[in-house]
């Protein structure tokens, strides 16, 4: 049961494959809007920490993910309409190309198009026109006419070398009837600082400020703003429900380590705890902090671990403060926590550094591997079970698997088995698997 409002605005921006400047754009964009006083919110289709991070800077409010995938049709449809009805516009970013998903029924592939079909979200498109002119036509044109839901509004060209290269590209739009919104200058100055994960964390870049601004200015520039807000349509918005909720609360008060090595966890389960009456208590391991005493439970996102495992190692007060609280309060630990609840933890020269030891396996970060993709977590416990999607996204192996039980048996997003994942003991648990939402 849905309804229409005619004031709930947004789009979604897409590309037709990754590094096409989709998050330049959104970032630009958010802080030239909100520079106009408007008040715009972002969204992020797909599983992504870093991103939904830079949005936040960017409008001063929390980005939700959007998966298609990985969350129920009941919270998907919840996030999207928090975010929506909490601004005047809305947009989503998209992630990778447009239509990359997995292979699965359609509106279930984790891909930016199942949102645009979904909420009839107008879509502007971005192309990277770096070697080519005219041809990129043939590229939108296929995005326009390629499903009968999907209303490709206009395009803004990336890393245009001219003004003559603008125009000839230009000419071939005009005559599919694609608007053309504007054209981004070749810049490297434009481009935000990279690592193995992607870019890194808006809290480390040296002065993000002023780079969102810089982005502004240049947005303001080279895209007609005011062509591109006209574009919006009447949006399909779903009915909201309060009580839905991603992942029940691990317990009522939360210790949860969060600092440039633990920054991964996703807004919608914070935002979710607190909804179910949680409350949350923020701890630094890198400050050496140990987990909050009061807290029934702790829990240690993922992040960056690997670059600070020295630091981590010699961190006294944490790695006992965490061993005396896991004696009696449970422990969890998403891909870099469970690096740090583990034995030891060998760093990218191949130093190896004493961990926490809450369970018993050992991981490397020296021979770089990339383990990527959607997963589904089959989670069986004193004669529960209970399945949860998520995701995969590290470079670091186990090296020693230890004699812990496992912790789940994986499957990919398409149903293929991977195996057994993770560790159990006692009260630690601890996977290199990121949980999105639990399923019905």
């Amino acid at each position: 049961m849905t309804y229409s409002d005619q004031n709930a605005k947004g789009f979604i921006i897409a590309a037709p494959k990754s590094s096409s400047g989709k998050t330049t754009l959104t970032l630009g964009l958010l802080t030239a809007l909100r520079r106009q006083n408007i008040n715009v919110r972002a969204a992020k289709s797909g599983p992504d920490y870093i991103d939904p991070a830079f949005h936040k800077v960017a409008t001063q409010k929390t980005s939700f993910n959007l998966d298609s995938w990985a969350m129920p049709h009941t919270l998907l449809d919840n996030l999207f309409i928090k975010t929506i009805q909490d601004s005047e516009l809305t947009i989503i970013e998209s992630s990778m190309g447009f239509f990359d998903g997995i292979e699965t029924q359609d509106g279930q592939r984790g891909c930016g198009a199942d949102l645009a079909i979904r909420y009839h979200l107008p879509v502007i498109l971005v192309i990277d026109i770096t070697g080519q002119a005219q041809s990129a036509a043939a590229t939108a044109y296929g995005f326009a006419t390629i499903h009968p839901d999907i209303h490709v509004k206009g395009v803004i060209f990336n890393n245009v070398a001219s003004p003559r290269h603008h125009a000839s590209t230009e000419a071939a739009f005009k005559r599919i009837g694609i608007p053309v919104l504007g054209s981004i200058p070749r810049d490297p100055s434009l481009h935000l600082p990279t690592r193995h994960l992607g870019l890194i964390q808006a809290k480390e870049h040296p002065d993000l400020d002023k780079h969102l601004n810089y982005l502004a200015d240049i947005i303001e520039k080279h895209v007609n703003i005011e062509a591109l807000l006209s574009l919006h349509s009447p949006l399909t918005l779903p009915h909201f429900n309060q009580n839905i909720v991603a992942i029940p609360p691990p317990g009522q008060r939360i210790a949860i380590a969060k600092d440039i090595a633990f920054s991964f966890i996703y807004p919608h389960l914070l935002d979710g705890w607190r909804q179910q009456g949680a409350s949350l208590h923020f701890f630094s391991p890198m400050d050496n902090m140990p987990p909050p005493h009061d807290c029934d439970c702790c829990w240690l996102p993922g992040g960056y671990p690997e670059l600070y495992a020295g630091q981590l190692a010699n961190a006294d007060r944490f790695i006992k403060g965490l061993q005396l609280f896991a004696q009696h309060k449970a422990v969890h630990g998403e891909c870099g926590g469970y690096m740090v609840m583990g034995q030891r933890l060998i760093d990218k020269d191949g130093i190896s550094h004493n961990m926490t030891g809450l369970l018993s396996h050992s991981c490397s970060y020296e021979n770089r591997k990339i383990h990527l993709g959607y997963r589904r977590a089959t989670i069986t416990h004193q004669g529960h079970c209970h399945i949860i999607h998520g995701h995969e996204f590290h470079y670091a192996t186990v090296i020693d698997p230890g004699n812990d039980l496992p912790y789940a048996e994986l499957s990919d997003g398409t149903g293929n088995p991977i195996g057994p994942e993770g560790g159990r003991r006692h009260l630690s648990t601890g996977c290199f698997f990121h949980s999105i939402a639990v399923q019905p």
